[in-house]
């Protein structure tokens, strides 16, 4: 995308880009990534799978719109969904289909002019980088000897972003007043929530298509500041640590940090920022792992937010047999372990146990035996480990022996 649009660069600036917004060929593949990622209706209750009986029809009429100027998006739908691994909720934004597509479009044109400027030491939902890319930088550093750790916490991050000095960014950039006009509309999209609209003076909307994005734009000034003065930071979207050699060091890196973000109109959580020497007894927490003297395996969250899945697919009063229960838990395992494969060994064998002991209760609802503590010893003796083995349920234990034996050599 970027070679194309090479024509349309001017002095840093780029002109002339609403056209290839509206590009049919832009407007399908934004659509075919949103037909691949599915999701629910926004406020006009259209399905993907109705958008997509009429795809072709929908996306004309959208290229005429955003042609002639007419196209205007429709209020963010709110529902409130369970936080993995706590008792709390979480807003979640609903954008109509229609909408996540122009919003598709409209990523798919800047996202290679910012590509060209962003940090390396920026991860989150960029093309071609992941989290494991991040936890593997985080690990080399350690290795390093890089053990005093800045453990940042942006305070409401996405909600609390100051939407106009993120424009003044998008325009250091960008100089299509119909673009621009495009991502304000966005920052400034109402919400829909309990049948009442309101529309949200900060941030950017949660769950849009085009925020992330937007997010990483408005700090990547923290990045280059943090890049200028030499210190090492490992950041994914608003998740971030900076790892240094020493806590004098780390000290000054969190002054830093804290300076850049409050002259952005953005505040580090009092509670959640702190220093921590990744050889001492607390450890730090990033994307889901937990690190302690060159150790990691997952943090309790990830593991509570592993067992409620688990837990919801293996209630004794499903119904489901136990070849369908292990049809439906071993993609969820297999996941899970693709994930944190990397973990001290410690972690999986009592995943492996907890599972088999909520399936051995299932087993034994099936054939109305009553539970005591007399029973589960005679459980094992009835349904041992080899048991489930047999009937192919995936074992994370096991799963890790047969990654440590590939990674020695041996077989």
């Amino acid at each position: 995308m970027l070679e194309t649009l090479e024509k349309g660069v001017k002095g840093g600036k780029w002109f002339s880009l609403i056209d290839k917004v509206y590009s049919p060929k832009n407007l399908r593949a934004a659509w075919e990534k949103v037909l691949r990622n599915q999701g629910s209706a926004g406020v006009d209750r259209q399905s993907v799978e109705s958008f997509s009986r009429h795809a072709e029809r929908y996306l004309d009429e959208l290229h005429i719109e955003l042609k002639e100027g007419k196209y205007r998006p429709q209020p963010i739908l709110r529902r409130w969904i369970p936080k993995p691994g706590t008792q709390k909720l979480r807003p979640l934004g609903i954008p109509a289909v229609r909408d996540r597509v122009v919003q598709g479009a409209l990523r798919n044109v800047l996202e290679p002019l910012w590509e060209a400027r962003f940090a390396d030491q920026s991860y989150g939902f960029r093309p071609r980088r992941s989290c494991r890319d991040a936890l593997r930088r985080v690990t080399e550093l350690l290795r390093a000897g890089h053990t005093w750790v800045v453990d940042a916490d942006i305070q409401s991050y996405f909600d609390t972003i100051p939407q106009r000095p993120l424009m003044e960014e998008v325009e250091e950039v960008v100089s299509d007043g119909r673009v621009l006009a495009l991502v304000e509309g966005y920052l400034e999209q109402s919400i829909m929530e309990a049948l009442v609209e309101w529309t949200p003076v900060s941030g950017t909307p949660q769950g849009a298509v085009i925020s992330p994005l937007l997010a990483n734009i408005y700090l990547h000034p923290v990045d280059e500041a943090v890049r200028a003065a030499g210190f090492e930071m490992v950041r994914y979207a608003d998740d971030l640590v900076i790892l240094c050699r020493s806590e004098d060091e780390a000290q000054n890196a969190l002054a830093l940090l804290r300076e850049q973000m409050t002259g952005r109109g953005l505040q580090l959580h009092p509670e959640k920022t702190r220093l921590v020497d990744a050889e001492g007894e607390s450890g730090f927490e990033f994307l889901g792992y937990h690190f302690r003297r060159g150790t990691r395996w997952p943090r309790k969250k990830s593991e509570q937010a592993l067992k409620e899945k688990l837990r919801s697919k293996t209630r004794r009063t499903n119904g489901q047999s136990l070849r369908q229960v292990i049809a439906t838990v071993n993609p969820i395992l297999r996941g899970w372990f693709a994930y944190f494969q990397h973990s001290h060994k410690s972690t999986f064998e009592p995943l492996d146990g907890w599972l088999r002991r909520r399936l051995r209760s299932l087993l034994r609802g099936h054939s109305h035996r009553r539970g005591s503590a007399r029973a589960y010893g005679a459980d094992q003796t009835r349904w041992p480990n080899a048991f489930f083995t047999e009937r192919g349920l995936f074992s994370l234990a096991d799963a890790h022996r047969l990654q440590l034996q590939s990674r020695s050599g041996t077989h």
